[in-house]
């Protein structure tokens, strides 16, 4: 058994244990925090954390146990499900950046269309999401604040858009609101935190790699040591 191999698959089956646990504990915990999506009410961040931490970790786990039994099949499996893994990931990666002009579009109509759900009965989730992002990014609807007039059919937005929060602020004159749009503010944000993304996912690619270089390596040395066996 090569102990780099099993040591990679076993790094991976704990990631794996690991975002589950953060999916689950979000799950537990913050299950009132769910997508801002209506054509996708499913996708909330600990669905996504749980569905990629059990995946991730059975692949794992069949690498692990293949290069410990030094089994040709497991650790083709293993080569195969992280290649397979690694091309959707570079797949969904260069889509992104192809279609980010249709990807913006159709983002912002979807999250217009999740807004007329808020505080509506079964939307938890989504009305409380939306009050933490106003709140935190200092913003107020999708484009601007007019975006809830559509929804309430009046002059007024959440109270969650006001600068000074209190009671039914919401019904106030638009000069004690957020201005900024809330699309704009978050993807500035996360434009600001690029880099971090694109260390993170540079270490996620090679470890990827380093994975599938480890298991195909081994993978031959098995089919060389049961040839010259036979």
């Amino acid at each position: 058994m090569t102990p780099r191999s099993a040591g990679a698959s076993a790094h991976g089956a704990l990631g794996g244990c690991g975002v589950l646990g953060v999916g689950i504990w979000l799950a537990a915990t913050q299950g009132s925090f769910a997508t801002l999506s209506s054509s996708f009410p499913s996708l909330s961040a600990a669905n996504l954390l749980i569905i990629t931490g059990a995946f991730v970790m059975a692949i794992g786990f069949v690498g692990c146990l293949g290069a410990i039994k030094e089994n040709k099949c497991l650790l083709l499996a293993f080569f195969l499900l992280l290649l397979l893994v690694f091309l959707l990931e570079a797949t969904i990666a260069i889509l992104f950046f192809a279609y980010t002009d249709k990807i913006d579009r159709y983002a912002q109509q979807d999250l217009k269309k999740g807004l007329h759900l808020y505080g509506t009965q079964g939307n938890v989730g989504l009305t409380n999401a939306w009050s933490i992002i106003q709140t935190d990014f200092r913003c107020c609807g999708v484009s601007n604040y007019t975006d809830w007039f559509e929804v309430y059919n009046a002059t007024r937005v959440p109270d969650s858009c006001c600068l000074e929060f209190s009671e039914s602020c919401g019904l106030h004159a638009p000069g004690t609101w957020w201005k900024a749009p809330c699309y704009e503010t978050v993807k500035v944000w996360l434009q600001e935190n690029l880099l971090a993304v694109g260390i993170f996912g540079l270490c996620t690619a090679l470890v990827q790699i380093l994975g599938l270089t480890f298991a195909m390596t081994m993978y031959c040395q098995v089919v060389k040591a049961d040839t010259y066996c036979a």
